[in-house]
């Protein structure tokens, strides 16, 4: 679930560190807008200073008044002249009224001085005022400054850093007692990790019980699994469980371009859950800061590595009778560091795997109890068809199929819907827009009908649900869908075989029909031989290399890549017996369609003309064909023989 929604202020001091930024912004705003008026009024003063000059005349007319006797004082400012002429001359340029000048401006005469003297006129040098002078220097100076302290903090603000002084300030998101809204009930298809999870929770509500007999607290529990399980979902249910402050936070939020900020910010972490405690601290995917130190698995980053270093201290440092329980969650736990894996630190290992068909059932049960449902529905036959789904996945199919029902016009999600929704998670929606020619449809048609027929003829194989030859936006032409009659765990040889022969009988169907093959086969080619590979380097079904493990997992919960721990020339060996096991494979579906191509003639017919048809429709094609097969075959053999001679 998103950690982002029904949070509110922490309790202790969260909600004044939270004000901060806002205040200092506030008081720089203030501070600007009253260092832009003191601007202004130094500017009206220096204006009303120097006093009110409204006429600018020549240096040239400047001597002429002066030779004529009208200039009554001389005013030598900064770049110009300021000229206060006689009473008369006022009177004579008509502006009839004291106080006006003439100002000019400075010409290098050196015999001005001596003219000023010999006229009888009062002149002075202008004494700069050197305090007004000072403050306006030192504000010009500190405006710019001020200007790019406000742009970093609100840079460092949108990075996290909560501005220049509270770059270091932890940025977990603080859930009050019962305020995550999830508790156990909400979450389904992990039994096993609520077990779990259920004493951590019992200590936290309980702690006396414990301690009387001597028990600890474990000091934390690392939750581990695929994406889309519901981790984060586990550990806000244990919050609510708990009623207990509830800390929230991914691994990336410690890690800044700065180094030390994420030390900072663990400390500071650490600091408000123990004014808190009891309470609990989850760091989702911590594996962006424990990743190991080793330089194999990118060790060397000084900042990440100061910050599990600070991690491991804090660990270490509190009290497990204080009541602080820490829950992390990561998809790689081969890639963390064996110093926080430890007993001590993380104390416990929880399993957060893809549900099995009673958990799918569970999960679908969970999320469809808000969605009004019609009588078709069977949530097990879903459950039964999406193996392999997580909890996400199947929240997804049921608000599609919601979706669905309202685009159709119904106020209830049908069965339809639900399987609908399933292709669309799976296979992505149909592409109305993507129209094939008339031979694409064959082709299409024929190897689809490849797949499914193959699956018909051998016992092993899984049953038909549907066969379609609409595109589909997640790149397929067509495509068959298989659902089992049951959950299963493990896989016999004989299934995985079969399973291998239905891969590649679409590449069949082609060569027999169409004497030629096409692109299509790509994604079946690509099956057929990652479960190829895995049979020799996995599973020891190879007489050729037995027993021996060829290949191991690098990334159990992502991709579930594996790396070869072979030398060279084994794996050259390897390589030609998966192409030995392909082409035996490929040679058993061309026997299998050769033998039935009737039943493959009148299916591909129905699939082109129809476009989708159900498993249902498909055997009753199938087991007519079969049927009038079998009796020309008998009408054949009751013939009695003609010999010669005979009428």
């Amino acid at each position: 679930m998103d950690n982002n929604q029904n949070h509110g202020q922490g309790p202790g001091n969260g909600s004044n560190n939270n004000n901060r930024p806002q205040k200092n912004g506030q008081t720089v705003m203030v501070f600007l807008i009253v260092t832009v008026i003191t601007l202004i009024v130094m500017g009206a003063f220096n204006s009303f200073r120097r006093g009110i000059t409204n006429q600018e005349i020549t240096y040239n007319r400047f001597m002429e008044l002066l030779d004529a006797g009208q200039v009554e004082s001389v005013e030598i400012q900064s770049g110009q002249y300021v000229i206060t002429p006689s009473i008369e001359t006022q009177f004579l340029t008509g502006n009839g009224r004291h106080g006006v000048t003439f100002y000019t401006g400075i010409v290098d005469d050196p015999n001005l001085a001596q003219k000023l003297l010999d006229a009888g006129v009062d002149f002075k040098q202008e004494i700069p005022d050197m305090t007004s002078e000072f403050i306006y220097s030192l504000l010009m100076f500190l405006i710019p400054l001020i200007f790019i302290w406000v742009i970093m903090g609100f840079a460092l603000r949108k990075m996290g850093g909560g501005g220049v002084m509270g770059i270091g300030k932890n940025k977990a998101r603080v859930y009050a007692q019962k305020e995550t809204g999830v508790t156990f009930k909400d979450v389904a298809g992990q039994d096993e990790a609520k077990e779990s999870l259920q004493e951590v929770v019992d200590f936290l509500e309980n702690p006396g019980k414990y301690s009387e007999i001597g028990a600890k607290l474990p000091k934390g529990a690392l939750l581990v699994g695929p994406p889309g399980t519901g981790k984060t979902l586990l550990a806000k249910a244990v919050a609510g469980e708990a009623h207990a402050p509830f800390f929230s936070l991914s691994g990336s939020d410690f890690v800044e371009m700065f180094v030390g900020v994420g030390a900072s910010r663990v400390r500071e972490l650490f600091e408000e859950a123990k004014k808190n405690a009891p309470c609990i601290i989850f760091i989702d995917e911590i594996d962006a800061i424990g990743k190991s130190r080793d330089s194999r698995y990118g060790g060397g980053n000084d900042e990440r590595e100061q910050t599990l270093n600070q991690l491991l201290a804090e660990m270490d440092g509190f009290d497990t009778a204080s009541g602080l329980l820490i829950l992390a969650a990561t998809n790689r736990p081969e890639v963390l560091d064996q110093a926080l894996l430890r007993p001590g630190r993380f104390d416990r290992r929880v399993i957060v795997d893809k549900p099995d068909l009673k958990g799918r059932i569970d999960v679908l049960k969970v999320h469809s109890k808000n969605v009004h449902m019609d009588d078709t529905v069977d949530l097990e036959a879903i459950a039964l068809a999406t193996s392999g789904a997580v909890g996400s996945d199947l929240a997804n199919m049921i608000n599609e199929a919601a979706i669905l029902a309202i685009k159709n016009g119904r106020k209830a999600v049908s069965q339809a819907d639900l399987f609908e929704s399933v292709e669309v998670v799976l296979v992505g929606k149909e592409k109305k827009n993507k129209i094939l020619s008339k031979e694409e449809r064959r082709i299409v048609s024929y190897h689809e009908v490849g797949h499914a027929l193959v699956s018909a003829l051998q016992k092993d194989s899984e049953p038909v649900q549907k066969i379609t030859i609409v595109p589909r936006t997640m790149g397929a032409l067509g495509y068959v869908m298989n659902v089992p009659e049951e959950e299963k765990f493990l896989n016999t040889e004989s299934e995985i075989r079969a399973r291998l022969v239905e891969c590649v009988a679409g590449r069949a169907a082609e060569q027999i029909v169409f004497h030629s093959i096409t692109t299509g086969a790509a994604n079946d080619i690509e099956q057929a031989t990652k479960i190829a590979r895995a049979m020799i380097t996995q599973y020891g079904m190879s007489e050729k290399f037995g027993m021996v493990g060829l290949e191991s997992p690098a990334n159990q919960y992502l991709e579930g890549r594996t790396i070869l721990n072979c030398s060279d020339e084994t794996a050259a060996e390897v390589d030609k017996e998966v192409m030995r096991v392909i082409k035996e494979s490929y040679d058993k579906a061309v026997s299998l369609l050769m033998a039935h191509r009737e039943a493959l003639d009148r299916i591909a017919d129905f699939l082109i003309e129809k476009e989708t048809i159900t498993g249902k429709e498909f055997m009753e094609i199938f087991h007519r064909v079969e049927a009038k097969e079998t009796s020309d075959a008998s009408e054949e053999a009751a013939e009695p023989p003609v010999t010669e001679g005979e009428s």
